[in-house]
């Protein structure tokens, strides 16, 4: 399997609000950036469709390192709550519904595909990728202003 880097964020000016993605891919010397946006949504929902995003535009499965500065996604697979949520019918153990749910059954198909490790570092501490990919997703998301 290919080694890939993958590095995200989302970013959302109000929760809800207009709001962008960035996505970084690197495959040795190889980088490509991705971004988008819409024009009402959350920093939640930025922050998965940049995973998603990211993970879709691979050709063929890969072993990848996804670096987020989000928890919720972070936290959300790593700790195996949202295998929890979907094994309930997408409820919470709080009894509440699980969000995003659409997005959540995008991602968990390319979870399997790909071999993913997730790793959490701090935003806005300085993170090359990080920040870059913060600039990509605030740049989408004054377009929906």
């Amino acid at each position: 399997m290919k080694q890939v880097l993958i590095f995200t964020d989302g970013a959302c000016s109000g929760n809800p609000g207009p709001g962008g993605w960035g996505t970084i891919l690197r495959f040795g010397a190889i980088e490509k950036e991705l971004s988008g946006g819409e024009a009402k949504t959350t920093n939640n929902r930025m922050e998965l469709t940049a995973v998603i995003e990211g993970l879709k535009a691979l050709k063929e499965p890969c072993a990848v390192t996804l670096t987020t500065d989000s928890k919720y996604v972070c936290d959300s697979i790593n700790k195996g709550w949202v295998y929890g949520w979907q094994k309930r019918g997408w409820v919470k153990s709080d009894k509440k519904p699980a969000l995003n749910v659409d997005l959540w059954e995008q991602l968990l198909p390319l979870l399997e595909t790909h071999k993913v490790t997730f790793v959490w570092v701090h935003g806005h501490a300085g993170h090359p990728e990080n920040e870059r990919c913060d600039r990509l997703a605030v740049a989408e998301s004054v377009k929906y202003k």
